[in-house]
C-alpha cells in the first residue's frame, strides 16, 4: 500500500487484504498474482502465505491485516483510496466482520473518498444490507466481457454513494450495456508479455454508451508490451471523466 499511486483514476491504494482466488477470464495474466510472487521473495511480511495453485499462487493466499487498517488514519490530506489494489475485499474467505471494519474506517475518514471493487458481486449483493454504506465509499464490479454483465444487475442493488464498472482488462464488446444506476466506467486494456488485444470498436461502442447515458467515462489505457506502449489517447482525445465533485491530481 502506498499513499501515491500510479494507477491514473486513484491517487493511493490501501490494502487491508491481500491474495485472491482467479475467478474469470480478466484473472488469466493477475498483475498482483506476479507481484505477489515477487514480494513474497523478497520477505515482504504481507506476502508469505501461499494461495491454492490451480487459482492462485506463491505469496497470494488470501490474508487479513487488522494492522493495516489504521493506515488512512494517518492520511491527513485528502486522497482518492484504492482499496485493495492486490486483493477482494468480498472474497469468501474475509469475514463480514472484517469488512464492517474497513467500511467504519472509510466512515471515520471522511476527507478520502475510497473506491472499492469487486469480482464476487454475488457476495457484495448478499450481504450489503448487513453493511453500514459510508457516504465516501464508491463501489465497483469488475465486467471484462459480456458474459460477466451479469455483475452489473447484483452491483445496481447496493446502496453505494457511486457505483462504477471497471472494463479492465476488456477483453470483448459489451453489447447494449445497461448503464442504469452506474455513476462512472472505467475501460482499459491488458497489459503484459501475454496481454491479449483490445478492439477500438470495444472502446469507442462502451464510451458512446457512457454518453448517451450522462455516465462519465474514463479510458486508462490501450495496453500492449507494457501499460503505457499504447497510451491514452482514443480518437485524439484523452477521456479522464469522473464522477461529479472529485478529480484525480495525478491523471495522466
Amino acid at each position: 500500500m502506498g499513499d501515491r499511486s500510479a494507477i491514473e483514476w486513484t491517487e493511493a491504494t490501501w490494502n487491508p487484504t491481500t491474495g485472491c482466488d482467479q475467478i474469470s477470464p480478466g484473472c488469466d495474466n493477475c498483475y498482483a498474482l506476479t507481484l505477489s510472487r515477487r514480494l513474497k521473495a523478497m520477505g515482504a511480511a504481507k506476502y508469505q502465505t501461499d494461495g491454492n495453485p490451480r487459482t492462485s499462487g506463491p505469496g497470494f493466499g488470501l490474508t487479513v491485516h487488522p494492522s493495516a487498517l489504521d493506515v488512512p488514519r494517518r492520511w491527513k490530506a485528502p486522497r482518492m483510496v484504492f482499496v485493495n489494489s492486490m486483493s477482494d475485499l468480498f472474497h469468501a474467505k474475509v469475514p463480514i466482520s472484517f469488512v464492517r471494519d474497513v467500511f467504519q474506517v472509510i466512515a471515520e475518514t471522511p476527507q478520502h473518498t475510497y473506491q472499492l471493487l469487486t469480482k464476487r458481486a454475488r457476495r457484495l449483493r448478499r450481504i450489503a444490507d448487513d453493511l453500514e454504506w459510508p457516504a465516501n465509499l464508491w463501489m465497483g464490479v469488475s465486467v471484462e466481457n459480456e458474459a460477466q454483465t451479469d455483475r452489473i444487475d447484483e452491483l445496481r442493488q447496493v446502496p453505494a454513494a457511486v457505483r462504477f464498472l471497471s472494463c479492465e482488462p476488456l477483453l470483448g464488446p459489451l453489447p447494449g450495456i445497461d448503464l442504469e444506476g452506474i455513476g462512472w466506467v472505467i475501460v482499459g486494456g491488458e497489459s503484459g508479455a501475454n496481454h491479449r488485444p483490445l478492439e477500438q470498436e470495444w472502446v469507442e461502442a462502451i464510451r458512446n454508451a457512457c454518453l448517451a447515458a450522462e455516465v462519465p467515462f474514463f479510458f486508462k489505457q490501450w495496453g500492449g508490451r507494457s501499460p503505457k506502449a499504447g497510451g491514452r489517447e482514443l480518437d485524439g482525445a484523452k477521456w479522464d471523466q469522473m464522477p461529479p465533485g472529485r478529480q484525480v491530481t495525478a491523471a495522466q
